[in-house]
């Protein structure tokens, strides 16, 4: 192949002397197709299309991972919450102590608290989703017991 020349047309359009070639799993399904085309001048150009779907394997859930980071936003949300009070706290002493602007840091205060407040309501929604990730992980295993009474 080192002996043929690479030839060059107008406009960009060349001719592939080799097709890549496509890997395809026993599980997938191709299509290919390819289209002959004439500018009327006696050159021909193709266009080839391959389109392949393979089917894929649901992975099953980790469980253990999903409560862990469940935990880790709770504990997060946690943090949150108690530095946004303390800071709201902050702000109230300096308003106290600072009557010139008091009305910043009055708002500083109302706005610190409005996001602990918000930080604890995200801690106790993934205090929830761990709880929910533990049961179900314990229902997949099997060790969910329904109590009927």
């Amino acid at each position: 192949m080192a002996e043929e020349k690479h030839h060059h047309h107008f406009f960009g359009h060349h001719h592939k002397d080799e097709e890549t070639p496509v890997d395809v799993d026993v599980d997938a399904v191709a299509f290919s197709d390819t289209r002959y085309t004439s500018d009327g001048m006696g050159n021909y150009t193709t266009d080839s299309t391959t389109v392949v779907a393979a089917a894929v394997e649901e992975a099953t859930p980790d469980y253990e991972k999903e409560e862990r980071t469940h935990k880790h936003h709770e504990r997060l949300g946690e943090l949150g919450a108690v530095a946004a009070g303390a800071f709201a706290l902050h702000e109230k002493h300096k308003a106290e102590k600072d009557p010139e602007h008091a009305h910043k840091h009055k708002l500083e205060e109302e706005i610190a608290a409005a996001a602990a407040v918000g930080a604890g309501g995200y801690a106790f929604h993934e205090h929830h989703e761990k709880k929910e990730a533990k049961a179900e992980e314990e229902e997949a295993e099997g060790k969910k017991h329904h109590h009927l009474f």
